[in-house]
C-alpha cells in the first residue's frame, strides 16, 4: 500500500515528514482501509466518503491502518495489542507512546511528536465551539 509523500523504506523518509505531508495524509487516509482476501474492502472502518472522521470515532482497526500508513507497520501491531482505538488515542500522554507501547524509542518518539499530539490538537479544534 503506498499513500503519496509516504514512504517506509528508510529511517531517513520519516523524517522527512512535515505538516504538509500530514495534512496530504490525512485527505488521503481512506485509501489505508485493508483489502480482504477475495478482493473487497473492509466496511467496518469509520472512514469513507472521501472524509477522515473524527480520530474519537476510531476503532482499533483504524488506528492500526494510520500508523501502517504513515510508515510505522512493526509499531502498529503495539496498538493493536493494547487495543488503542481512536478514543484511547487521543487520551494518552507522551509518556504513554514511549513506555506504555514496548516499542523503540526513537520510533516512540516519532509516533507521539509527529502523529499523536497533532491529533489531539485536530480533535480539541475541531470540537471547539
Amino acid at each position: 500500500m503506498h499513500l503519496p509523500y509516504c514512504s517506509s523504506s528508510t529511517t531517513d523518509d520519516r523524517l522527512k515528514f512535515n505538516a504538509s505531508n500530514f495534512v496530504l495524509l490525512l485527505l488521503f487516509y481512506p485509501a489505508v482501509m485493508e483489502t480482504k482476501e477475495n478482493g473487497s474492502v473492509d466496511t467496518k472502518s469509520s472512514v469513507g466518503n472521501g472524509q477522515l472522521s473524527d480520530p474519537a470515532h476510531w476503532a482499533v482497526a483504524d488506528v492500526v491502518n494510520y500508523f501502517k500508513a504513515t510508515g510505522f507497520e512493526e509499531q502498529a501491531n503495539a496498538f493493536q495489542d493494547q487495543e488503542i482505538d481512536g478514543k484511547s488515542l487521543l487520551l494518552m500522554t507522551r509518556n504513554d507512546v514511549l513506555t506504555g507501547l514496548s516499542i523503540k524509542l526513537g520510533p516512540a518518539l516519532k509516533i507521539y511528536e509527529y502523529h499523536v499530539k497533532p491529533l489531539q490538537t485536530q480533535h480539541l479544534k475541531s470540537n471547539v465551539s
